[in-house]
């Protein structure tokens, strides 16, 4: 198997930013710049990955990047050229006696939006057989060029613009570096096309731009703090037995009938804890409160919910929304449709302008239908936190 090393480039100052810290170790939505680009490339498989920063910064790096599992950062030079040069040499000597990496990604520390579908496909190109990689996305811009007081337009013919992760033969990469140590150059592709090493292109990602303005925290900020939304559907049903009140939606209904369940059988409530679940993924209301635990028996079912919704908090996530439709020809439900509202509003911790309840039939079909039960379908919208 390939030994693959990532080299993330963290040494400059980033004073185009105007913000108090330099650049990587500036929080963009709560997280350290530098540690969500270190994150990017660890949750795709087994990479070594070495972080180059720059003197004087070894504080800021430990407090970025506190708790992961990597090895001590690299003091980088003057220039990122330089600070390349000085990652590649600890790379070279932290690889025991079976020699160095065979490949070696190396990635701006300001790209924290890298995606795995572009490491893979550097990772993918080398590993066919490519000498060097580079993410490119074709100029879609119009370019104009200033001359004197006009503007004449540019061809966008062979245009591109290059990104990174920049993916190298290991071996190819370190030695262009030594032998044009004193040729400045803007990037390692520069240095492999000095050492007459062919490049080949793979697909960019517009989102993987890089973080040079304030503007463009602002951006990356707007980008994270949308997080994830996911919605999930949740479905319970109980037969009725004898009684004189069901519990609906956290409301207690009279009714000529009771409903049969280990808990308080209120299937509302059942369906909305599993819908919340299911939007992280958290398994379903059975496995959190088993039917065979006597401890549940007769419970009230805002406890499951509230669980449910404790969950997703626990993972920084907000409950958007939710919406319960109950399924029954008795009792009927409108007279008591906004105290259900304002009890599930209660138990989320939500507006009640979040909450829906809605009721239907079966039209005299199927066990609704002939009164033998009643059944509930929730759906619930989750937004997790990036």
């Amino acid at each position: 198997m390939s030994r693959l090393a990532v080299l993330i480039v963290a040494a400059g100052k980033g004073e185009r930013t105007g913000l108090n810290l330099p650049k990587q170790y500036e929080k963009v939505a709560g997280k350290p710049m530098l540690r969500r680009t270190v994150e990017a490339f660890g949750s795709v498989g087994n990479r070594f990955i070495q972080v180059v920063i720059g003197p004087g910064q070894e504080a800021l790096a430990a407090e970025a990047l506190a708790g992961l599992d990597l090895p001590s950062p690299v003091r980088g030079g003057a220039t990122r050229q330089e600070s390349v040069r000085l990652g590649l040499e600890a790379l070279a000597a932290s690889f025991d006696e079976n020699g160095a990496p065979d490949y070696v990604l190396i990635h701006d520390a300001a790209r924290p939006f890298v995606s795995r579908q572009i490491i893979e496909a550097v990772t993918a190109a080398l590993e066919a057989g490519a000498r060097a990689a580079l993410p490119m996305l074709a100029v879609a811009d119009t370019l104009r060029r200033k001359e004197d007081a006009r503007w004449s337009i540019v061809s966008r013919d062979g245009l591109f613009r290059a990104q990174t992760p920049q993916g190298f033969v290991f071996a190819d990469i370190l030695a262009a570096h030594r032998a044009h140590a004193a040729t400045p150059v803007t990037d390692d592709m520069a240095l492999a096309e000095l050492a007459d090493i062919r490049v080949v292109h793979v697909e960019g990602d517009e989102r993987n731009f890089k973080l040079t303005t304030r503007e463009d925290f602002s951006m990356a900020n707007a980008i994270l703090s949308a997080g994830e939304t996911r919605t999930a559907m949740g479905y319970d049903a109980h037969r009725f037995t004898d009684g004189d009140h069901v519990w609906l939606c956290g409301i207690k209904v009279p009714h000529d009938h009771g409903l049969l369940g280990h808990s308080d059988a209120d299937a509302g409530l059942h369906a909305l804890t599993d819908a919340i679940l299911g939007c992280i993924a958290a398994g379903d209301i059975g496995q959190h409160f088993p039917p065979t635990d006597e401890r549940w028996k007769g419970a009230s079912s805002d406890r499951f919910l509230a669980h449910a919704a404790s969950l997703v908090a626990d993972k920084g996530g907000v409950i958007v929304h939710c919406d319960v439709t109950l399924i029954c020809e008795r009792p009927k439900i409108g007279p008591h449709r906004q105290a259900m509202r304002a009890r599930i509003a209660e138990i989320l911790g939500l507006g009640i302008d979040r909450v829906s309840v809605k009721a239907t039939t079966t039209e005299g079909m199927g066990y609704t239908g002939r009164r033998e039960g009643l059944a509930a379908q929730a759906v619930a919208t989750v937004r997790l936190a990036p």
